[in-house]
């Protein structure tokens, strides 16, 4: 700990924006650069969430711009005012530093350190816990509200909800009358409907508990038509993610849009939505056979064993967020229960020490940070945090030049407060 009491001569030009001497051109090219990826970031984003949902015209006219703006100029925000801060502070690294509380850089350090063991598929493991819980509260009554429960009951469906609008006579009603329509009106036979043929033909005759609530197919039918059904939901929500990139080499590498279609991660993430609704509801059926009920304890079992499909699209960052959003889930329950305190303005106080904690390991170690988040800084920034002048910050013991050691800024001298070290070719 003795490093962190260490301080160093150098000015934020001499550390920081080592491309610029001046402090407000160095904070517009961050803020311009920050604010165009911004837009490239939400726009698909959020045209994809509206068309997703169903939204109307009304929604595309007056409300989708202000919407993707707002979260641009969030995102803008962390970027622009990080160099802000640093800039005013000049010694605000020291401060960074005391907010080291983030529980994965901290557990990254540890590991760096050799000090904590890392667990093999441990991502898999918590997927399969909060997968659990949460499909616990979606069975429950008043369990989970808003956008989180409006999301599971599009992926895994209406039918695995305890409590529906409709009776089970109005139910079969509701299947007859559609099977008078597709009398009266054959349907035109597309791809979609060649497929729904097919697996209609295979589990005509099967199976189906007088618990189970999927009243137009039988248990074995609706496993595999919710693999089918969110596999291509999945596949294709990773070809639109991949539409940015590919567009962009559309006339340099023609090739390049194969790669839209037949991309590794396309069916991965398929197969990591498809498996998990089938293994879910397939559990849930058999459990309704063996113990002849239908009870929300049922869920906890089905989701667990549905979190092994995240082994086809292994990612830290979806469990850690799922974990993160479940624990705010389960402290508002308790703060509604009166069991836990209320703390105003606690979402915006840990958001910001997060912030903190992830920019400090990206000046003092980048070593700690996830991968796919600093290529999200470089990208934000356009690659100007890779150009800090971080063999000056060795002195705080961190290896903050670990991979940066053959950058050497380019540096004025009339603006610097030590002699800067010339790059070789000048040396």
């Amino acid at each position: 700990m003795a490093a962190l009491s260490k301080s160093i001569p150098h000015n934020c030009y001499e550390i920081g924006h080592t491309w610029h001497p001046s402090c407000r051109v160095s904070f517009l090219q961050i803020t311009g650069g920050a604010l165009e990826e911004s837009l490239k970031i939400y726009a698909p984003l959020y045209l994809i969430a509206a068309i997703l949902r169903k939204r109307k015209l009304d929604y595309y006219l007056h409300k989708l711009l202000p919407e993707i703006l707002q979260s641009a100029s969030f995102l803008t925000a962390n970027g622009a005012l990080y160099m802000a801060s640093f800039c005013i502070l000049r010694r605000g690294l020291l401060t960074i530093y005391m907010a080291n509380l983030a529980t994965e850089t901290l557990f990254r350090m540890g590991v760096a350190r050799g000090t904590i063991t890392t667990l093999r598929n441990g991502e898999v493991l918590l997927f399969c816990i909060t997968a659990a819980m949460y499909m616990f509260f979606f069975r429950c009554k008043d369990g989970l509200k808003g956008f989180t429960f409006s999301a599971l009951r599009f992926i895994v469906g209406k039918e695995e909800i305890p409590t529906h609008s409709f009776s089970p006579e109005a139910a079969y009603a509701k299947v007859e009358q559609k099977r008078e329509q597709h009398e009266e009106k054959p349907r035109r036979m597309n791809m979609i409907g060649l497929v729904r043929k097919f697996v209609d033909s295979i589990c005509k005759h099967g199976p189906r508990h007088r618990c189970c609530k999927h009243y137009e197919d039988n248990c074995i039918s609706y496993c595999i038509k919710g693999f089918i059904r969110m596999f291509s939901v999945g596949y294709l929500i990773q070809c639109c993610l991949r539409i940015p990139s590919a567009f962009r080499h559309l006339f340099t590498q023609p090739s390049r849009l194969l790669s839209l279609f037949y991309n590794k991660e396309n069916f991965q993430l398929g197969a990591f939505l498809g498996s998990f609704v089938s293994i879910y509801k397939g559990t849930s059926c058999f459990l309704r056979w063996i113990r002849n009920l239908d009870d929300e304890l049922h869920a906890i079992i089905a989701g667990f064993l549905a979190g092994i499909s995240m082994m086809f699209y292994k990612s830290t960052t979806i469990s850690m967020y799922l974990a993160s959003k479940l624990v705010e889930t389960m402290y508002f329950k308790g703060i509604e229960a009166g069991k836990v305190p209320y703390f105003p303005h606690a979402d915006t106080i840990i958001y910001s020490i997060s912030t903190a904690i992830c920019f400090q390991a990206a000046v003092m170690e980048v070593q700690t940070l996830r991968p796919s988040y600093w290529k999200f800084l470089l990208r934000l920034t356009k690659g100007k945090f890779a150009v800090m002048n971080r063999k000056v910050l060795d002195v705080f013991g961190t290896g903050a030049s670990k991979h940066f050691q053959d950058f050497i800024p380019r540096l004025d001298p009339r603006y610097t407060t030590v002699t800067p070290e010339l790059p070789t070719e000048f040396s």
